[in-house]
């Protein structure tokens, strides 16, 4: 009789985390396509608009590593369960609301939040705590998971507000959220110690990843900013993630389907592109974390950044020319670089700054991330009012990545705060 080998629950962590950051990432990216059917319904102009997206993004952002500091203080699972809950009351009262700072609250505010410790810090928490073999592949996974699942579902959502309403689209995000907050309830668990076993890849118990205790999480949030502040790496990595967030989810995320639009592509369409990005985003971003296990991380930034600057030049000249052809190729290739950056700099950040201390100065790293989509968000929709094109806004996104590849690359292969701290 063949015995069959059990399943670490590491993986099952995993599952359950990759699911829940696929829920709240639907709340989030799902942006674009309620842009202008809330303009349709409410006369509220696209500034406006984006401005409570922008909030939204900055926010949730900026909330990555007090969400660290809050596990620490708080466990994880309980901090999925708040976070879980918060997005499901945001997206229900988007139903009832019916002024623009209505909508400022809820979807800069209550969304922003909600969805932050599942976009930020949830991925190298889980990666940190339940592996020691296959963290880079754990990461790359989590991290794919952020865009493949809301960009897949996009199209549905563009077919139920096109065929019914906004609502129903709604609906059906709240109905998810709902599903993904008992799963959490019943399944997840806060440790390997919880349940007597190791991490994957570990026969020597629990590592510990950070300061654990009931310590007041602004406390903790800041003293992990004093000291990454102190690293010209840190600023580096910084830096070049504000650009990663500018060109992804901030201008991507937010306005690409918009820009599509404005050359009569229609709205079905091009949701239906960006959410072929999604499923090579899946490919692109799982195999830059194995490839983070086993190679220079610095170079793989360099060249992501890089390849995704030239893609974002190419994108008006596809639209302006009405190539379906290049318009694809763009789709393809973008998608396999939409999040590949995330796993080599998480890497980067637990080499320099140690696993106790990388979760919470990572969400900083993120803040930044989050501040550059935040720019983007709301300059894309300035841009166009004033332009009445997005083209410039995506040709500047070229420029600024290739300066991001130029930031990676002068960091020390072998820089490291604790391993200075030893030698002084």
């Amino acid at each position: 009789m063949i015995k069959m080998k059990r399943i670490h629950y590491s993986w099952i962590i995993l599952t359950i985390s990759f699911f829940s950051i696929i829920a709240a990432g639907i709340v989030r990216s799902s942006s674009g396509v309620f842009i202008e059917p809330f303009e349709g319904e409410f006369g509220w102009n696209r500034s406006t608009i984006s401005l409570a997206f922008d909030v939204g993004l900055f926010l949730y952002g900026f909330s990555g590593p007090f969400m660290a500091a809050l596990i620490e203080v708080l466990g994880l699972k309980k901090m999925m369960i708040l976070s879980m809950g918060t997005l499901v009351t945001g997206a229900t009262l988007t139903l009832a609301m019916e002024e623009p700072w209505q909508l400022i609250l809820i979807w800069g505010i209550i969304i922003g939040l909600g969805s932050s410790l599942f976009l930020t810090v949830l991925s190298p928490y889980v990666a940190n705590r339940w592996f020691v073999k296959r963290r880079g592949l754990a990461v790359g996974i989590l991290t794919a998971s952020t865009a493949t699942g809301q960009l897949i579902l996009l199209p549905v959502l563009a077919v139920l507000i096109e065929g019914h309403s906004w609502r129903w689209a709604m609906n059906l995000i709240i109905i998810l959220s709902v599903i993904m907050l008992l799963i959490i309830v019943f399944f997840m668990k806060e440790s390997p110690k919880e349940l007597g076993i190791s991490p994957y890849g570990s026969d020597e118990g629990t590592e510990e990843s950070g300061e654990t205790g009931k310590k007041n999480p602004i406390v903790l949030a800041f003293n992990g900013l004093f000291l990454a502040v102190k690293a010209k790496e840190f600023w580096l990595l910084a830096g070049s993630f504000f650009i990663c967030g500018l060109s992804t989810s901030g201008l991507i995320g937010t306005h690409f389907v918009s820009y599509c639009l404005s050359y009569g592509i229609p709205l079905v369409t091009a949701a239906s592109l960006l959410s072929f990005m999604g499923i090579f985003d899946l490919v692109g971003t799982t195999l830059s974390g194995w490839l983070s296990d086993r190679f220079d991380n610095r170079w793989l930034l360099f060249w992501y950044y890089a390849l995704r600057g030239g893609s974002l030049v190419l994108l008006p000249f596809a639209l302006s020319e009405g190539s379906l052809p290049l318009l694809i190729l763009f789709t393809v290739f973008y998608g396999l670089d939409w999040i590949a950056t995330v796993p080599p700099t998480v890497n980067i950040s637990r080499q320099i700054f140690g696993v106790a201390k990388s979760g919470i100065i990572y969400g900083w790293i993120f803040a930044a991330h989050q501040a550059g989509a935040a720019v983007a968000a709301y300059g894309g929709g300035v841009i166009f009012n004033r332009t009445n094109s997005y083209t410039s806004a995506f040709l500047l996104a070229g420029v600024f990545c290739i300066l991001a590849s130029l930031f990676v690359i002068i960091i020390k292969k072998d820089a490291g705060v604790e391993k200075e701290g030893r030698t002084s």
